[in-house]
């Protein structure tokens, strides 16, 4: 059996798909591939949600926002996109999930409290495709 890989997708890749990444990373160590990427890359990793893994001993050392490519849908046998404002006009026939993500700044919740939330959302999703993709 081959080990999967997962590509997790949002715009800016500086937050949610970042989040993901480091999660799926610190759950799944070597058994399982993971990479992240944005439709339209920013500049910087968002700090708040480095600081929210940083709080639970999850690293993202070395990660930058990166563009999805080619080369990513091709390696990936799963793409997420996280939230509904990112768009793959071509996912080159890899399997694609939508996570529509818990959104607390629709609520009036901000700062880290609104990125804990979405840290722990992302997370029991993260938790629950590691059980799937495991080996």
């Amino acid at each position: 059996m081959t080990k999967p890989s997962v590509l997790f997708v949002c715009v800016k890749n500086g937050g949610k798909s970042q989040l993901a990444a480091a999660l799926m990373r610190h759950r799944a160590g070597d058994a399982i591939t993971v990479a992240s990427a944005g439709t339209r890359p920013g500049s910087a990793l968002n700090a708040e949600a480095v600081t929210s893994l940083d709080e639970l001993g999850v690293s993202t050392a070395g990660e930058q926002p990166k563009p999805v490519t080619e080369e990513l849908l091709d390696a990936a046998d799963l793409v997420v996109v996280l939230g509904t404002e990112a768009q793959l006009d071509d996912p080159r026939g890899t399997p694609v999930e939508v996570w529509e993500t818990d959104e607390p700044s629709a609520r009036g919740i901000t700062g880290m409290e609104r990125m804990r939330l979405v840290r722990d959302d992302i997370a029991q999703r993260v938790d629950g495709l590691h059980r799937r993709l495991a080996p």
